[in-house]
């Protein structure tokens, strides 16, 4: 069977599967489930484009990752055809760990364990159904390869991830802002003492993609509707969970079910491969057919939850640098309290208060370094002329106050 196969991405045009074995995981069950988990989860209820997949990001940033390897290459910097093969699979497979609305989920149904670990975990059982294949990917995955700028290419603050998802995510949300040069980015990577650093003539391409971060976070992934759908979605689960573990019955497809009914930590995945195996079965469909079936549910709480999310009646959200307003806050429990006929003890479905936080940049280890003219390596906040960058590197947090809206 021919493998060498190519696909048609709308972001970046033709992308080419180069092995047999990087085609062999994208057929694997693991990473085909990815098809049906959304890359920003409930933003399309804001941005209706937004419903491109965790899969479609996975093969796009291996296809950068391919454009990166061969202009080092290019450049003299010695990489294997090994080294390159493992680093695209890598990349491919960061997010295999990612459950349906991760974010939610991690808050929930999966408590201590971050998709990051469960990635590791499915990484480590595919290189055994794999006989070891994947044993350089995990190496440079788990930096622990002595070629570090592979995986600063995979994780760091300056990676393929990021290259890809900010265009991808501009790209069918329709925010322009987070339109960033990936091939101008690319063209200018360079290597110094065994880091990734971009060269001098990059700092404005590099400037621009720190800005589209920070303007995608506050325009896309923390828009306030946004957080208002996923709030609501934590809450259901937290509702259903909090039922599940009374031992209230409620409809659930066979893998929803063992996390419902679970309590299920990184403990859990280590002891057996049961949570791991059906983690592996989770996308959005199991979410979504069950909040559809418990907008039925004789459950007050549990209904009127499920039923605000399919209607699109979301929580009202307020953001303010300062601290939530306490005296608004009380009259809102009070009327929610007389609007609902619920006990004080479930108020915190449908008022309370949160917090988010947004650093566009990170200054010190890992960050992003300018290759000067003269060979020396300069933070990209010090080799930098715009006064701005340094706002960036600066941890912005912001109160939020979710309730629901009765009129």
């Amino acid at each position: 069977m021919n493998k060498n196969k190519i696909i048609n991405d709308p972001v970046y045009g033709f992308i080419s599967i180069k092995s047999p074995l990087i085609f062999d995981l994208i057929e694997h069950p693991y990473f085909q489930r990815l098809r049906y988990i959304k890359q920003l989860g409930m933003t399309h209820l804001v941005y209706p484009g937004a419903l491109h997949t965790r899969f479609h990001h996975a093969l796009g940033a291996m296809h950068l990752m391919q454009l990166a390897i061969e202009h080092l290459q290019s450049k003299g910097h010695p990489i294997t055809e090994a080294e390159a093969e493992a680093s695209c699979i890598a990349i491919l497979l960061h997010d295999i760990g990612h459950g349906p609305f991760s974010h939610a989920l991690e808050h929930t149904l999966v408590t201590g364990v971050s998709h990051e670990r469960i990635s590791k975990l499915l990484m480590d059982n595919l290189n055994e159904e794999f006989n070891g294949k994947l044993d350089l990917a995990l190496a440079i995955f788990n930096n622990q390869y002595q070629k570090a700028f592979l995986h600063q290419l995979i994780s760091g603050q300056l990676d393929l991830d990021r290259l890809d998802y900010l265009n991808r995510d501009s790209f069918f949300s329709g925010v322009t802002e987070g339109m960033v040069s990936s091939d101008r980015i690319i063209k200018l990577l360079n290597i110094k003492n065994g880091n990734i650093a971009v060269e001098e003539k990059g700092i404005y391409s590099i400037e621009k993609f720190l800005i589209a971060r920070r303007l995608m976070y506050w325009q896309v992934y923390l828009h306030k509707t946004v957080i208002a759908a996923e709030q609501l979605l934590v809450k259901i689960l937290e509702r259903a969970k909090e039922l599940a573990l009374k031992g209230v019955e409620l409809f659930a497809t066979p893998a929803l079910s063992h996390f419902l009914y679970q309590d299920v930590s990184e403990a859990s995945f280590r002891r057996n491969k049961k949570p791991l195996q059906l983690f592996s079965q989770l996308d959005d469909h199991d979410v979504m057919a069950s909040v559809k079936v418990w907008q039925k549910h004789p459950d007050f709480i549990l209904k009127t939850l499920c039923k605000n999310l399919i209607e699109r009646n979301l929580y009202k959200v307020e953001i303010s640098s300062g601290a939530v307003d306490e005296e608004k806050f009380n009259r809102l429990k009070l009327e929610a309290l007389q609007n609902l006929n619920i006990r004080e003890s479930e108020l915190k479905y449908f008022v309370f208060t949160s917090s988010i936080n947004n650093m566009a940049y990170k200054t010190g280890n890992g960050s992003i370094n300018i290759l000067m003219k003269d060979g020396s390596l300069q933070d990209i906040a010090v080799a930098s002329d715009n006064a701005n960058l340094e706002a960036l590197s600066t941890t912005v947090t912001k109160n939020i106050l979710c309730y629901t809206k009765f009129l």
